[in-house]
């Protein structure tokens, strides 16, 4: 399983360092690129619900053999994209194919794992699980770079040799398919995939629309009003793509909770650290990807550590503890971010880390834990839908942030050096979105080394009040955590519920711990 979701985490971000590349040989559209990137995440967002229940009802490795086999070949025709006319919109759609297998393949591997898993050793296993998978989100800008410098297209078919081991280790490992012979509540999945689609759309594009434009805000709000009537419609029906009652679990919800303000943390510093790595401090690609496997070195070890934290003491303790440190680990990053030297940061770093690698074991697998009648593809996908919306909304916020910042205080440096104030907010405009963009890192070529590290200087400070918002997001998800019961499932509590495919009608809750 951790072979077949490899591949989902290092496109992550192996696609943004070839973007000059792709843009280059493709004559892609300046903006082009960006739906390039938006185009699989949005896919993620949409249909992640829907590959959950689908991997209960088809069987959970069923599922994950199909969404790898749809990953794969969509990411072996986003490699064999033509050049010409037809490049922007077949390389576009091959990416939200992939973006579907990839929300098929991963509620259905995870749910693999906790089905294998007894849930007194299943803390450990997951705590491995997560530990590794995101730790190879790290690895996309050094392998991508590698890559490229071959070629390009080289960075969609490494999937292919990846593909075929997980296929063969699926078969090797022998694991049993368990379907459940249920209907597929279709009106819910549609609802569900355009509420998802539309709201997180709106949050992509605000950098680009703008906060103030009606299409930016009447993507989001269209999107959270299909959502609304998704609830409605769910809470009516006999067999709904999710049971709205597990929510009434408190642990469930508290996990939940945890789960989408710890995420805002997590998901971006991919993002925001990469960039700052590549502008502030200078570093290629490679050395970007080196920079955020310093993250990495608190969070594997902690990851191992909150998942033997869930197995003895269930899931509140870990998550309280990860929450305080991630806390204290961002809020010490902000303080040192303008020192501009690793030596500096890299303590605040590994405790960051360390904090996300202490609660997301505990908040996932507690809350998988409690799926009613053991629907473990739904609950999985629940999760991960909060996970993926979480990751939108911070990028969305905190991006903006970072522009707003960045752009305040390089306008104030080109002042200083005798810019007039509107050339000097328009240079900075224009600095700041090349900094950020797919390219990052390429937009302040051609400047005097005096005014080149000014304005890393100034990228720097920006990055701060992004890094308190990321402790502030944790500082919340801390009193998430305080609301949890403090009860866990054991291995009794799971024995004692009804077998797949042995749920009663109207799949009513169950009551939990």
């Amino acid at each position: 399983m951790l072979f077949a979701v490899s591949m989902t985490f290092i496109d992550q971000t192996i696609v943004s360092i070839a973007a000059p590349s792709i843009i280059r040989e493709l004559g892609l559209p300046a903006g082009a690129m960006q739906w390039v990137v938006n185009a699989y995440l949005l896919a993620l967002a949409a249909f992640f619900a829907l590959g959950g229940r689908v991997s209960d009802i088809l069987g959970h490795k069923r599922v994950m053999l199909v969404g790898t086999v749809v990953f794969v070949t969509a990411s072996a025709l986003c490699g064999a994209v033509p050049t010409g006319g037809a490049a922007e919109p077949w390389l576009i759609s091959f990416r939200a194919v992939q973006g579907l297998g990839a929300a098929l393949m991963f509620p259905a591997a995870l749910a693999v794992v906790v089905e294998v898993f007894p849930v007194e050793r299943r803390g450990r296993a997951l705590a491995l699980f997560f530990a590794v998978a995101g730790g190879l989100t790290a690895i996309g800008p050094i392998l991508g770079g590698w890559l490229t410098s071959w070629t390009w297209r080289a960075i969609f078919w490494v999937n292919v040799p990846v593909a075929v081991v997980a296929l063969v280790l699926t078969h090797l490992a022998r694991i049993r398919n368990t379907p459940r012979p249920e209907p597929i509540d279709w009106p819910g999945a549609v609802l569900v995939a355009a509420g998802m689609g539309l709201s997180v759309l709106g949050l992509q594009q605000a950098a680009v629309w703008g906060w103030g434009s009606a299409a930016t805000w009447g993507c989001i709000v269209g999107g959270l009003a299909v959502l609304a009537l998704f609830v409605l419609a769910e809470l009516r029906s006999r067999d709904p793509l999710i049971t709205m009652q597990v929510f009434a679990d408190r642990a469930f919800s508290a996990d939940n909770a945890v789960l989408f303000f710890a995420m805002m943390s997590f998901v971006p510093v991919f993002f925001f650290a990469s960039v700052y790595a590549q502008v502030a401090l200078g570093y290629s690609a490679n050395e970007a990807g080196l920079y955020l496997l310093v993250f990495f070195a608190g969070f594997g070890p902690a990851s191992q550590i909150g998942g033997r934290i869930l197995d003895r003491r269930g899931a509140r303790p870990a998550m309280l503890l990860g929450t305080v440190v991630g806390a204290v680990g961002f809020a010490g990053w902000a303080a040192k971010i303008t020192d501009l030297s690793l030596g500096a940061q890299w303590v605040w770093i590994v405790l960051a880390g360390a904090g996300i690698g202490l609660l997301l074991t505990p908040a996932s697998t507690d809350a998988v834990n409690r799926a009613i009648g053991r629907s473990y593809g739904e609950v999985t996908g629940i999760t991960q839908t909060v996970r993926n919306y979480s990751a939108s909304v911070s990028l969305a916020v905190l991006g903006t942030v970072l522009l707003h910042t960045a752009a305040n205080r390089i306008t104030d440096t080109l002042e200083q050096r005798g810019l007039p104030p509107q050339a000097a907010r328009n240079t900075a405009e224009q600095i700041t979105k090349s900094l950020t963009g797919p390219s990052g890192g390429s937009g302040a070529g051609g400047v005097d080394a005096g005014l080149l590290a000014a304005l890393r200087a100034d990228f720097a400070a920006a990055n701060r009040p992004v890094l308190y918002g990321m402790a502030a997001a944790l500082a919340v998800a801390l009193l998430c955590a305080l609301w949890h019961p403090g009860t866990r499932i054991t291995a009794e509590d799971e024995a004692a519920r009804p077998r797949p495919g042995a749920r009663p009608a109207g799949r009513e809750s169950e009551r939990e711990g």
